[in-house]
């Protein structure tokens, strides 16, 4: 079980390390393991959410507690980043047809992955693909 101020720990040091000025703060409430709102440019997280989802994840990936928290964060740093890159309409994800709000989502998703990837340390980018096909698995 990892805690939460553990998780803050690696999320502030990876975010020093990369000279990101990313906000960062606990949500007990979020429904998903992490999340990033481009709105506040803040990375949410939910430290129970995260120990479900590294408990599910992990046993395939056998990562550090560390190490398993850093790839979750790339991921949502490439939503940032790709958000950054690309300005997308997030009115189609407001006032768009069913249709149009899946393949922008599957875009912004695929998205967050590659640009996350860009982050990611050589000896990590095994795990983080892994991961990312594991994610594609569960998630549908």
């Amino acid at each position: 079980m990892m805690y939460f101020w553990e998780i803050e720990k690696i999320i502030k040091e990876t975010l020093q390390e990369l000279k990101l000025s990313l906000s960062y703060e606990i949500d007990n409430q979020l429904k998903a393991p992490m999340s990033f709102n481009i709105s506040t440019n803040t990375i949410k997280f939910n430290y129970i959410q995260i120990n479900q989802y590294k408990g599910k994840m992990n046993v395939r990936l056998k990562e550090t507690n560390e190490n398993f928290v850093k790839l979750m964060l790339y991921r949502e740093i490439g939503y940032y980043l790709d958000f950054k890159k690309n300005k997308h309409d997030l009115r189609t994800l407001m006032y768009g047809g069913e249709e149009e709000k899946k393949q922008l989502m599957k875009l912004i998703e695929k998205n967050a992955w590659v640009f996350g990837r860009t982050l990611v340390p050589e000896e990590l980018l095994g795990s983080y693909d892994k991961l990312y096909e594991l994610d594609k698995m569960f998630s549908g």
